[in-house]
C-alpha cells in the first residue's frame, strides 16, 4: 500500500507556514490542476484532489495540530474526497473567491447540491482499550436519506415533476430597466423540481432522523483528544449531496497504576529499606507482561530502572514505547521490639544514634 504524502510536502509550504500561507499555495494549485483547466488529464485530477485534502486539513486548527502530532494515521482511513464533485461541494465559497464562480461541472440556476453536515461523538475508553486498541459499538442520531423513497421526497411509485413556475432552472429572472434580478423560485425554492405526491414516511423531506449503530475500530497508541474520521457517516446532504463525516473523539480515563507520558509509561513501585539497601530481585507486572528487576544496593527514593520496548504501541504501528519503573522506599511505621533493637545496634554502630540530637536517617525513622 503506498504511503500518502507528507500534506505540507503537497503544498510546498514549511510546517510553521501561516492560514493565509497555507491558502495562497492552495490557490495556485487549484488553478493550476483544475479539472476545467486539464480536461481528461487524470494525473493532474489526482494532484488536484491530493492539494485540496491537503488544504482541508491544514486550514482547519483542530485537524491541523491531530495531524502535526499524529501525522495521517491520526486523521482515519477516511481522510480525503472521494472525486471533484466533493470537493466543489465542500469548498463552493473559496472556489468563487477563487475563480468567481463555483467550480462545480454544469451550471444552471437550481439549488446546488449541499454536503450533509458532520457530527460529532465522545467515546471513552478504559487505559488498556486505548494502549492496544478496541473495536466499540457506539449508538447515535443522525438525519439520513429516507428509505421510504431513497432520499427523493415523492411517494414510492412517483417521481418529482419539473417546476412549472420555472421549468425546472430553479429560478425567477425580473428584468427592469438595465438590471437583471434573479431570484430563487417561489414554487420550488429553488431546486427546478416540485413533489406532487410526497412521501408518507418523510412527508416529502426526502430525509429523516434515525438511529445509527456501527463498529469503531479505535488503534493501539491513542491518547485522549484524538479524533477518528468516519467518512460519509454523519448527516445526509440534500439535493444529491455527499453525507457529512462522523469524528470521533476519545477520552481516556486514567489508570490506577501507570502514569502515560507519550508512549512512555511510569509505574511507581514499592520496596522496604532492606531491600533499598541491601539490593534484591523482584518481579513487575507491567502493562501487558511480568518483568524481572535486578534492584542494586543503595537504591534511593526515585530511583528508576527502564524497561525498553514494555510501554505503548505507537500509533505509526512501528514500535513501542519503554517502561520507567520508579522505586518508593517505604518505612515501617511500626517496629516489633526485635527490629527496634537491631535497628538501635545499627544506628550505634554507624555512628546515627537517634537519641543524641542527630537529624539522620534513624532519627527520622524514630521521629
Amino acid at each position: 500500500m503506498t504511503s500518502k504524502r507528507d500534506y505540507y510536502e503537497i503544498l510546498g509550504v514549511e510546517k510553521s507556514a501561516s492560514d493565509s500561507e497555507i491558502k495562497s499555495a492552495y490557490r495556485k494549485s487549484a488553478m493550476k490542476y483544475h479539472p476545467d483547466r486539464n480536461p481528461d488529464n487524470s494525473e493532474a485530477e489526482e494532484k488536484f484532489k491530493d492539494a485540496s485534502e491537503a488544504y482541508e486539513v491544514l486550514s482547519n486548527p483542530e485537524k491541523r495540530a491531530t495531524y502535526d502530532r499524529f501525522g495521517h494515521q491520526g486523521l482515519g482511513a477516511g481522510a480525503g474526497f472521494n472525486d471533484v464533485n466533493d470537493i466543489f461541494q465542500s469548498f463552493g465559497s473559496i472556489f468563487e473567491e477563487f475563480f468567481g464562480f463555483g467550480g462545480g461541472f454544469g451550471g444552471g440556476g437550481r439549488t446546488r447540491a449541499r454536503r450533509g453536515a458532520d457530527l460529532r461523538y465522545d467515546l471513552a475508553l478504559e487505559f488498556n482499550e486505548a494502549v492496544f486498541g478496541v473495536e466499540k459499538e457506539i449508538e447515535f442520531e443522525r438525519i439520513a436519506n429516507c428509505t421510504g423513497c431513497s432520499g427523493s421526497g415523492a411517494k414510492p411509485g412517483t417521481s418529482r415533476a419539473r417546476c412549472k413556475t420555472c421549468q425546472g432552472v430553479g429560478q425567477i429572472r425580473r428584468t427592469q430597466g438595465f438590471f437583471s434580478v434573479a431570484t430563487p423560485c417561489p414554487s420550488c425554492g429553488g431546486e427546478g423540481e416540485t413533489i406532487d405526491h410526497p412521501c408518507p414516511s418523510c412527508k416529502g423531506r426526502g430525509r429523516k432522523k434515525v438511529e445509527r449503530k456501527m463498529s469503531v475500530k479505535v488503534p493501539g497508541g491513542v491518547d485522549t483528544g484524538l479524533r477518528l474520521r468516519v467518512s460519509q457517516e454523519g448527516e445526509a446532504g440534500s439535493n444529491g449531496g455527499p453525507a457529512g463525516d462522523l469524528y470521533v473523539v476519545l477520552h481516556v480515563k486514567e489508570s490506577d497504576r501507570f502514569v502515560r507520558d507519550g508512549n512512555d509509561l511510569i509505574l511507581s513501585q514499592q520496596i522496604s529499606m532492606v531491600q533499598a539497601a541491601l539490593g534484591a530481585k523482584i518481579k513487575i507486572s507491567g502493562i501487558d507482561s511480568e518483568h524481572t528487576l535486578e534492584i542494586p544496593a543503595g537504591t534511593q527514593y526515585g530511583h528508576r530502572i527502564t524497561v525498553p520496548g514494555a510501554g505503548v504501541p505507537s500509533l505509526k504501528g512501528v514500535g513501542r514505547g519503554d517502561l520507567h519503573v520508579e522505586f518508593a522506599v517505604v518505612i515501617p511505621r511500626k517496629l516489633t521490639r526485635e527490629q527496634r533493637d537491631l535497628l538501635q545496634k545499627f544506628a550505634e554502630i554507624s555512628g546515627d544514634e537517634p537519641n543524641a540530637g542527630q537529624s539522620g536517617f534513624f532519627q527520622r525513622l524514630f521521629d
